[in-house]
């Protein structure tokens, strides 16, 4: 990916950022959904001279950031792209949040991946893949582990972070969303992913 590429991702998602953030529903769980966003973005400036990314990485990313964002904005519970997504599936709840849990799988997946691969640190594509997921699933546990604190820290003001909807299995469903969103990324993407870090390599 070229630094003019890198910039256009860069202004797009500052852009998005704005514009979630401009007259959220609820200020709190904005910032708190879009922290992830706040701490990647100055990494991946720092970084893009010294440890550039795949195309596909960068891309995953901005893609995650879009649906935090989307998510901040108007609190998971509330997208209508979700309600959408309820009407014609006839669901019981809106899933926006469930499509951010996929992401919370599918993106780290290949950035664990680029990560171990390229440090060398794992040769075996089973103990890689195996590897990938389990540490995917950390990130995924401890993100609602964040989510039990700011519940303990933030009562009932915590709601519109959790987004729950009254779904006592919420935890649970979360993290095996990002364990779908894992697998899948490793199956789909794989191919692709291993023709560009051969380019990064060139």
């Amino acid at each position: 990916m070229t630094s003019s590429q890198k910039i256009l991702l860069l202004l797009l998602t500052l852009a998005l950022l704005v514009i979630s953030g401009w007259h959220p529903y609820d200020r709190l769980t904005w910032l708190l959904e879009v922290i992830p966003v706040l701490i990647v973005m100055p990494l991946l400036i720092l970084s893009h001279e010294r440890f550039p990314l795949t195309t596909l990485l960068y891309l995953g990313i901005t893609l995650h950031a879009a649906v935090l964002m989307l998510g901040g904005a108007y609190t998971y519970a509330r997208v209508p792209l979700g309600f959408d997504l309820q009407q014609w599936f006839d669901l019981g709840r809106n899933p926006y949040d469930k499509i951010g849990h996929f992401f919370q799988g599918f993106v780290p997946a290949i950035a664990c991946r680029e990560i171990l691969l390229r440090g060398h640190h794992v040769q075996g594509k089973r103990m890689l893949a195996f590897l990938v997921v389990s540490v995917v699933l950390a990130i995924s546990a401890s993100y609602e582990l964040i989510e039990w604190g700011a519940a303990l820290a933030l009562g009932q003001g915590a709601d519109e972070f959790l987004g729950t909807q009254g779904d006592p299995w919420d935890t649970q469903s979360d993290m095996f969303c990002a364990l779908v969103g894992a697998i899948s990324a490793l199956l789909i993407l794989t191919p692709l992913h291993d023709r560009q870090l051969a380019r990064l390599h060139r």
